[in-house]
């Protein structure tokens, strides 16, 4: 185990929400129709912000258009109109807690909070009892929500798993019964592929994350674990200052081992997240312990819809011993409307980017977005007997006949999701509409 870097400047950890933010002096001095946005806006979509980075992140010189500003503080443009002047109206008239929340769920109901079927669908039970934690929409993947980590050092405005964080329990993923999720794995020995999510598994102590993780040493099918984190763009102390980092370092050691592959599933989306001397210590630390280090974010406007922001960000990881692992497509469900970016579109700042950087950044797989059948990626835009069409496939399915099986939808350049897209040379449906609920697990 590598050692922590001598002589921490790590800065007491802080974090703020939308009734804390007016102590950041930099979020302070917006204008006050700024920060009336990030009231309307945060009483809908979750907000919480860190003091790394305030201080360390954003070019508070370049906002409002910093990436990571963007990224992290509410902006208006990610309500609908209607939606936003709603809640607006009823933080002008002073009305009641109550009607704020009962006008917020309603709007939230609105915003499709569980996209690609993850309640209807991906819900398994062991012994007839639900697992509310678990997900297991692809053979050999198990997805675990383990309760301790439903939250993060900081929210990503356009988070896909938003409801996990504004108090409508019945929107949530979580579970604590460990045993349950050992049955329900010894009972399936097709799952080789644990995933953990949240939320951030790496807001838990380390003790919290072992209780989970150890059990699956012993299982013999398991070949990998993964946590999926944004820790290591929004709070890098986590594996090296924190009073248990060396405990966290120390379970890394055990899982690989083990025998066990170990893949930290970090989420950076600018490479503005990769230039911090604590990011650069904490990713040589987890290397250290034989972990790897796979990268993936949604392409999103206003953010880095820029085949250069791309090319620069997997060149750094590589830079660094990661690996470049996903482009997604910024999912349907909360801010879609002010993320999206249009599939064809995608596709060329996918293949633009992709030029601009050697084999060992190429790695990356994408555009894909992960809807309810699969993880559909887009190959691009071809033409077949004259006529111009996308192609595209899957990467993963709930059929695992499914896989790498391309097909062809009509050429429309303003499609941002697999549901507005139609199927090219004049068939009804998809090959895999009439089978997708039929063998969903």
């Amino acid at each position: 185990m590598s050692s922590p870097p001598a002589n921490s400047t790590a800065p007491k950890y802080r974090a703020f929400t939308l009734q804390t933010y007016r102590q950041v002096p930099q979020l302070n001095a917006l204008s006050d129709e700024e920060k009336f946005a990030i009231d309307v806006v945060g009483h809908v979509l979750p907000f919480r912000i860190n003091n790394y980075v305030i201080e360390q992140l954003i070019d508070w010189e370049n906002v409002p258009n910093d990436p990571i500003y963007r990224l992290t503080v509410p902006q208006r443009g990610m309500l609908k109109p209607a939606h936003f002047n709603a809640m607006a109206k009823l933080l002008r008239n002073g009305a009641s807690a109550e009607q704020i929340r009962q006008t917020a769920n309603a709007i939230r109901l609105q915003l499709n909070p569980h996209p690609a079927g993850q309640l209807e669908y991906n819900v398994p039970t062991v012994n007839g009892i639900k697992l509310t934690g678990v997900q297991h929409k692809y053979r050999e993947t198990l997805l675990f929500f383990p309760s301790q980590g439903q939250t993060c050092h900081a929210y990503c405005t356009f988070c896909f798993r938003w409801p996990q964080f504004v108090g409508m329990d019945e929107l949530k993923f979580a579970m604590k019964e460990t045993e349950l999720l050992i049955a329900y794995i010894r009972q399936h020995p097709e799952v080789t592929d644990i995933l953990f999510t949240g939320g951030d598994p790496m807001i838990m102590r380390s003790s919290a994350l072992a209780s989970y993780i150890e059990p699956l040493l012993a299982i013999d099918h398991i070949h990998t674990i993964r946590i999926g984190t944004k820790a290591l763009s929004y709070y890098p102390y986590r594996f090296t200052d924190d009073n248990d980092a060396d405990d966290l370092m120390r379970l890394f050691e055990k899982v690989s081992e083990s025998g066990k592959h170990l893949a930290i599933m970090a989420h950076f989306n600018h490479h503005q997240e990769l230039r911090t001397p604590a990011l650069e210590q904490a990713v040589a630390r987890i290397r250290n312990t034989g972990a790897q280090i796979r990268t993936q974010s949604p392409l999103m406007r206003h953010i880095n819809d820029d085949p250069q922001v791309w090319s620069t960000m997997w060149r750094r990881q590589v830079d660094l011993g990661m690996i470049p692992y996903y482009m997604f497509l910024a999912r349907d469900t909360g801010a879609q409307h002010y993320f999206a970016v249009p599939m064809v579109k995608a596709w060329q700042i996918f293949r633009e980017a992709y030029q601009q950087v050697s084999g060992i950044c190429r790695t990356v797989r994408g555009p894909s977005a992960s809807a309810t059948p699969g993880k559909i990626q887009v190959l691009g835009v071809t033409e077949i007997h004259g006529k111009k069409v996308i192609a595209l496939r899957f990467l993963q399915g709930r059929n695992p006949d499914w896989v790498h099986r391309p097909f062809f939808a009509e050429y429309d350049e303003h499609a941002t999701w697999v549901d507005e897209l139609v199927p090219a040379f004049g068939e009804e449906r998809f090959f895999f509409e009439e089978e997708e609920m039929s063998v969903a697990i």
